[in-house]
């Protein structure tokens, strides 16, 4: 680990209720071990949450010139004050929740659809956000606290 105290909070909550469906904002939300965010679907053994940076995606608006609400992204989780850029293999605390970061979550031709150029705004340094598997379940909460911990 590096040993900096980056430190982040929650800036939103996200369920999706059906493929391709809306995303539902929350004020909290269940994860469940090894599974995921309750009551959200499109999530997978590897793939059991997504993350999104606030930075991150207020570069890409400001670089395409648009303002679209970062709910577009389809991710569960919108972070601020945390780097997720090569943060394969790290362990990100939300609340009492512990989060595996899998990887990088790949753009796709939804945010094409969305706006022309995002797809490719989002590719560089991990723009696109993180994909995570949840090791300690529980609540976390709009507010909640984001840091990186030591894997245990």
């Amino acid at each position: 680990m590096t040993g900096n105290v980056e430190e982040g909070k929650v800036e939103a909550i996200w369920l999706k209720r059906a493929h391709r469906g809306p995303m539902d904002p929350v004020s909290a939300a269940d994860l469940v071990e090894g599974q995921g965010v309750a009551g959200s679907v499109d999530r997978s053994r590897r793939r059991q949450v997504t993350i999104l940076s606030q930075e991150a995606w207020a570069a890409c608006m400001q670089e395409l010139d648009a303002d679209l609400d970062p709910s577009t992204r389809r991710a569960n989780l919108l972070v601020s004050g945390i780097q997720l850029a090569s943060t394969r293999d790290r362990v990100l605390r939300i609340g009492d929740t512990r989060l595996l970061i899998g990887g990088e979550v790949t753009p796709c031709e939804r945010m094409e659809e969305a706006l022309p150029g995002l797809q490719a705004a989002m590719r560089p340094q991990w723009r696109g956000g993180v994909f995570a598997q949840v090791i300690a379940g529980g609540t976390v909460r709009v507010g909640d606290r984001v840091q990186w911990v030591e894997r245990r």
